[in-house]
């Protein structure tokens, strides 16, 4: 499956029907009378956030989205039938940005979560529903309200607890392929990751949630090589790993500049709490990441790991890191099960 992460989409509510004009016309009914029933109710525009779903690709191929007009009215005082919602299913993580890209009009940060995003026409009135003591026979109707519309741009933060990130080919690939069962492309040249990749990881009876992006370089703000477009995956992420080539020409200096292009992408990624991670500890000895864990250090990093996605190597002090930063699940919902059994428990006691 491709990987789109936004889209350009055209909405447009239901309009109303039209209310009805008509007379009541029956055998033996001396005196008829105005009988234009309304007009039902134009569709709505609904978004909802639904399992399952990764990338924004389906937008691709259909971004005209237009919600049923209501029936009309019809006699015998008959309201037209209201048209169904049209459902737009998107990914967990998805927001409804302004056509211009300034306005977050709605976000989606839970499975199950829906939103009305635009409100379908209200039927118009009949003839029957204007009918006074002095205008016994109206002739008049009103026409359904049209429906709303709006160009919106979709753009997709996908959900995860722990980012990861660094220069290219400092194995992030490798990395995430080690501590989870992502199946990433891992190759001996710059951005093999060409796309956001999303692993479970499982470690000491605790899951969370870890992303890789692309990797950065200098001037990414600025649109050189893929960009910092993908920065916005690991907005919502609580701690970001930062892998640094053990074996490259300066890793302080690496350090510097995937940090300065957080500073500059802004959205408080530079904020966040930085794990840094020495990686390809199999290809240097321990004495050369000591080393260059001091410069770092000096360079601003707050705790140093020397790991090896290749072999393993360290992992488990790094995850145990990781696990610092998170909540506790397990524990939580351990705690809420006991609540529950012990209302149970109160609920069913009785003196009687």
């Amino acid at each position: 499956m491709h990987f789109l992460d936004q889209a350009k989409i055209y909405l447009k509510s239901g309009g109303g029907g039209p209310g009805a004009v008509s007379f009541r016309r029956e055998k033996y009914i001396e005196y008829g009378g105005p009988d234009g029933g309304n007009g039902g109710k134009g569709g709505d525009i609904v978004f909802e956030a639904v399992q399952g779903l990764n990338t924004l690709i389906d937008f691709r191929y259909a971004q005209h989205f237009k919600a049923k007009r209501g029936m009309h009215g019809q006699g015998k005082n008959q309201t037209g039938a209201g048209a169904d919602d049209l459902v737009i299913a998107v990914p967990v993580g998805t927001q409804i940005l302004s056509e211009d890209k300034e306005e977050v009009l709605a976000d989606f940060t839970e499975i199950g979560q829906r939103v009305t995003f635009l409100e379908g026409g209200m039927g118009g009135r009949g003839n029957a529903s204007y009918k006074t003591s002095t205008n016994r026979a109206p002739r008049q109707h009103q026409p359904g309200i049209p429906g709303e519309e709006m160009w919106v741009w979709l753009r997709l933060k996908l959900l995860a607890d722990v980012g990861l990130l660094g220069l290219p080919n400092a194995g992030k690939s490798t990395f995430i392929n080690q501590v989870t069962n992502t199946q990433a492309k891992v190759g001996d040249y710059a951005f093999t990751t060409l796309v956001p990749k999303l692993g479970v990881v499982r470690h000491k009876g605790r899951e969370f949630v870890l992303a890789d992006i692309p990797g950065l370089i200098s001037g990414a703000a600025e649109g050189r090589g893929i960009g910092d477009r993908f920065l916005g995956h690991i907005e919502r992420c609580r701690v970001l790993i930062h892998l640094i080539d053990i074996a490259g020409d300066d890793p302080a200096e690496a350090f510097r500049t995937v940090n300065a292009e957080l500073e500059a992408y802004g959205e408080g990624l530079a904020d966040k709490p930085q794990l840094v991670a020495l990686n390809k500890l199999d290809l240097a000895d321990r004495e050369l990441g000591e080393g260059f864990a001091e410069e770092l250090l000096a360079a601003g990093a707050d705790k140093v790991f020397q790991v090896s996605g290749a072999t393993g190597t360290g992992m488990d002090a790094l995850m145990d890191a990781v696990l610092g930063y998170l909540p506790d699940r397990t524990a939580t919902e351990t705690k809420a099960t006991e609540v529950e059994d012990e209302s149970e428990v109160e609920g069913s006691w009785s003196p009687l």
